[in-house]
């Protein structure tokens, strides 16, 4: 008996949610660079700790986007995320703008990660609902099941 997911593997769905499993891919490698640079400009030892969190937690979400792709069938593969470059754009522009050292600076930094913060929520909180219609729901509740607790706040 053929699945609801099954139905769906040509459909513009399928194709919508393979897009954007590639998008937050490409956008979580990317910040596996992004994060350090974050990291070594920030001037407290708590800002500093918390961003190793977050890149911790980065390479666990790709690990998970890994697996994702393996079920799907798929290998794993990133497309440029536009959104996710603008926002890394944004924060080291406020770090060039800002006096090395400063409290400002790591405000600046703290501002740009709430903003890479709330667009990883989006994007997979928009990830897991487009798999839980196409009947995947194994990988919506336990592959993208976003937990923003662990994330920078």
């Amino acid at each position: 008996m053929e699945t609801q997911s099954d139905m769906m593997k040509d459909s513009l769905l399928h194709q919508f949610l393979v897009d954007g499993l590639k998008d937050i891919y490409w956008a979580e490698n990317r910040l596996l660079k992004a994060i350090p640079k974050m990291q070594k400009e920030a001037t407290t030892v708590q800002l500093e700790k918390t961003l190793g969190e977050h890149l911790d937690v980065t390479r666990d979400q790709i690990q998970r986007l890994d697996q994702i792709f393996d079920k799907l069938g798929l290998k794993a593969a990133g497309k440029k995320c536009d959104g996710m470059q603008g926002l890394i754009d944004e924060g080291e522009h406020v770090i060039d703008e800002t006096e090395e050292g400063s409290v400002t600076r790591d405000v600046g930094i703290i501002v740009s990660a709430q903003k890479i913060e709330h667009y990883e929520i989006a994007a997979y909180g928009g990830l897991a609902q487009l798999a839980r219609t196409m009947g995947h729901n194994e990988i919506a509740e336990n592959d993208i099941n976003y937990d923003a607790s662990t994330e920078t706040k």
